[in-house]
């Protein structure tokens, strides 16, 4: 029983971390770069999150009916880039490679995942029955690992 308690609780962890916040809580240089990135995006949510003992604030955007999150480190620096796409706007290798691995389940949102600036994969969520997971791969339809 005590290790199903201590698992249990460790892989609430990770939930724990994120806590929503509102631009005020966010350090000057963070809102001056959230501002600065939004253009013409409508702000959806913030959080503030630890990952591996280092802070990221995260701002949720809404543009043309497509999300576009965005993670900043603590300096105001741009981490990585989220923006919904469509599957038909995919490399063929990676919309290849996504279908693929969600065989029978249904593909309900594919995002472009940018870091430094560069495309690294796409992340796809597939629900299959009442499971949603997650496949990603490269542009060039190899499987991610972050």
């Amino acid at each position: 029983m005590r290790t199903t308690t201590i698992l249990v609780f460790a892989a609430a962890l990770p939930a724990l971390a994120e806590t929503k916040v509102k631009m005020a809580d966010l350090p000057a240089v963070v809102q001056k770069s959230v501002q600065a990135e939004l253009k013409t995006a409508t702000l959806v949510g913030l959080s503030k999150e630890t990952e591996k003992g280092k802070t990221y604030y995260e701002a949720e955007t809404k543009l043309n009916g497509k999300s576009r999150d965005m993670l900043f480190d603590s300096a105001g620096n741009v981490v990585e880039i989220e923006d919904e796409v469509d599957m038909a706007a995919l490399p063929a290798a990676a919309r290849d490679a996504i279908q693929k691995k969600a065989g029978s389940g249904k593909v309900t949102r594919v995002e472009a995942l940018s870091k430094g600036g560069k495309l690294v994969a796409y992340e796809a969520a597939v629900l299959k029955g009442t499971k949603t997971s997650e496949i990603a791969v490269t542009p060039e339809g190899a499987p991610f690992r972050d």
